[in-house]
């Protein structure tokens, strides 16, 4: 069993399980990261931006994972475990080979189709006036600044999909539910259960009869709005302060964010709040080309949610408050600044919108629009982006900056706990997760402790897994069973000897019928024995048992053999028969006889040492 890294990225996989002559990719998570080394991308030309020294880039690019380790051609099946880690699908399943199959839960390849239209739709509505590729060669890139300077393997980034490469991908995807089983190829069975993480987020079992690969993705024990793996409840956030002060004082909230996860919380916490200090009447702002099909996802797919959102369906409620603030006019939705939110938009206010890294997307706009006020505020709640690397194009900026990121995977001490009660054989995990963070080397807190250690990987990197397949399930006929006459070699243990045809076909093995010999067409002329087909000869019976050392000199006695000299060994007895210059070498799992140019008295030798064997 081999594992193969594609991905530099803990939280956003991408991962190829070779198991059992199946090869799985586990996750296709897309690193955007990398766009925080690029200028942003404004709706609407910006004087300020324009000036900025350096490199401008405008070519929308993205870090994809690596590539070159094996054929994705030779892939068979991909396991999606949550819309975030979908989201370089198109680079996988196109242009590549791609033949197999997508298997994710259906608000999974919902929700995650939505991303994907949305980042498609913030990197076509760009106006893009140039398009700079020749920084990527390397005689170029070295007199770049960094970070750009030292990022590796540039050549692999790849400019955002479109529309065309979203939908032929996404046509390749099975649905599967909580708790199916899928089988592969007959070599292994695949199942998804729920992790808490996200609507629809799975963990992943992938097992044959006798091996179980458990594959722990993105996992939450926080009481949120998916189904829950929890065992107590957890507060989201605790920290809305900020809004309530910005909006009191007359000025804005900024939230950058994804248009799907975690803002369904956010709306129902933040209004909550803001409502009990009496600042209701604020507008909330929701703006994304895909806002209005991701509210309304929200609301069908009451099966997934947690067991309190769904008790509300069958009242019948809606199972999220944002219903009634859409209907109530608090909670407006927009595809983007231009049209109806021109006319409609009023100040103070709270805005929902992206994209995270601070790059492209509508929140360009308000970065320039409110980013000289000092009265105004943006509130970072993704962790995957650093801040102040998002924020420095915009420098120097007089807005209030909160960061307060809101991560409901788990955390160290969670995953060790859960470690310990499951007790698996042999634990893989990425190289981050087993030494403390480098600005923070003091901390243990933030590592895997394990005994054994776990085995770490990184990225382009290949693990031999100490797995070892010792079975194999064979199914055999009936009249194959019938036919069997089992011996009793230990109480309680029986063996029976069979002779059979072994018929594999789709990694599945039967026992079948030796087939008989057709007979011979008759002919005039008799023809000779030897060209008869030949009948299948018994099989030699297996012996089982032992040779007991006393009796055994016993009866080398009775027979006329008195010099026995024996010797004891690592493995059993060695007896010098020095008469007959013989050696009877006596072993736990065998018996040799090494007697030179005396065939009889190795015959004689031979029955004697069956006397004490059964035969099976």
């Amino acid at each position: 069993m081999k594992l193969y890294c594609l991905s530099g990225h803990p939280t956003l996989p991408c991962n190829v399980l070779k198991f059992k002559s199946t090869t799985i990719m586990l996750d296709c998570g897309l690193d955007t990261t990398s766009v925080l080394n690029f200028l942003p991308l404004p709706l609407v030309h910006s004087p300020r931006l324009s000036k900025l020294p350096g490199w401008s880039a405008k070519d929308g690019t993205l870090n994809l994972e690596k590539r070159e380790l094996l054929d994705l051609s030779t892939i068979d099946v991909i396991l999606i475990s949550n819309y975030h880690c979908m989201m370089a699908l198109p680079y996988i399943t196109e242009n590549t080979g791609f033949t197999g199959t997508v298997y994710a839960t259906e608000p999974t390849l919902q929700i995650g189709r939505l991303l994907m239209e949305e980042l498609v739709k913030f990197m076509e509505r760009v106006p893009k006036a140039q398009s700079a590729t020749s920084w990527k060669k390397k005689e170029i890139q070295r007199l770049l600044p960094g970070p750009l300077k030292d990022a590796t393997d540039v050549w692999t980034w790849k400019r955002s999909y479109g529309m065309q490469e979203v939908n032929s991908a996404l046509s390749k995807v099975q649905l599967v539910g909580y708790s199916q089983k899928v089988e592969l190829f007959g070599a292994v069975q695949i199942s998804p259960l729920s992790s808490g993480y996200s609507l629809g987020s799975s963990n992943w079992i992938i097992q044959s009869h006798h091996e179980k690969v458990s594959y722990v993705s993105g996992s939450s024990l926080l009481t949120t709005h998916p189904q829950v793996v929890s065992k107590r409840p957890i507060p989201l956030w605790s920290h809305p302060d900020a809004h309530s002060m910005t909006i009191r004082a007359g000025g804005n909230v900024l939230v950058p964010c994804y248009s799907s996860g975690v803002i369904y919380d956010l709306l129902e916490c933040l209004y909550q709040f803001i409502d009990s200090a009496n600042l209701g009447t604020t507008p909330f702002y929701f703006i994304s080309p895909v806002a209005n099909s991701s509210l309304e996802f929200s609301q069908i797919f009451a099966e997934w949610l947690c067991h309190n959102k769904q008790s509300k369906v069958y009242l019948p409620e809606p199972p999220f408050p944002h219903a009634e603030l859409i209907q109530s006019n608090k909670l407006k939705h927009y595809p983007s600044i231009h049209g109806d939110f021109s006319s409609d938009f009023r100040q103070p206010c709270v805005v929902f919108t992206g994209h995270p890294s601070l790059r492209f997307g509508d929140v360009v706009h308000f970065m320039e629009l409110w980013g000289k006020s000092s009265l105004n505020t943006i509130i970072f709640t993704e962790p995957d982006f650093s801040y102040l690397d998002a924020l420095a194009p915009y420098q120097p900026l007089a807005m209030k900056c909160v960061y307060c990121p809101i991560d409901t995977r788990l955390n160290f001490h969670q995953v060790s706990k859960l470690l310990k009660e499951v007790q698996p054989v042999h634990v893989v995990c990425p190289e981050q997760y087993t030494q403390p963070p480098l600005t923070q080397s003091h901390r243990s807190d933030l590592m895997l402790e394990l005994q054994p250690p776990p085995m770490a990987y990184r990225r382009c990197s290949v693990l031999s897994l100490p797995f070892r397949r010792r079975y194999e399930r064979v199914y055999i006929l009936p009249e194959i069973a019938n036919s069997l006459v089992p011996s009793e070699i230990k109480p309680g243990i029986s063996v029976a000897t069979v002779s059979a045809m072994l018929h594999s076909k789709d990694n599945k093995h039967t026992l079948l019928s030796v087939p008989k010999p057709p007979p011979a067409p008759p002919t005039k002329k008799r023809k000779r024995v030897m060209e008869e087909p030949p009948v299948g000869q018994a099989p030699k019976p297996l012996l089982s048992g032992a040779v007991p050392l006393e009796a055994f000199l016993a009866l080398l006695q009775k027979n006329g053999i008195m010099e026995v000299k024996v010797e004891e060994t690592a493995e059993g007895h060695i007896l010098h028969l020095q008469a007959e210059d013989t050696l009877i070498q006596l072993e736990e799992d065998g018996t040799h006889i090494v007697c030179d140019n005396n065939e009889p008295l190795r015959t004689t030798l031979r029955d004697l040492v069956l006397r004490f064997l059964q035969k099976i």
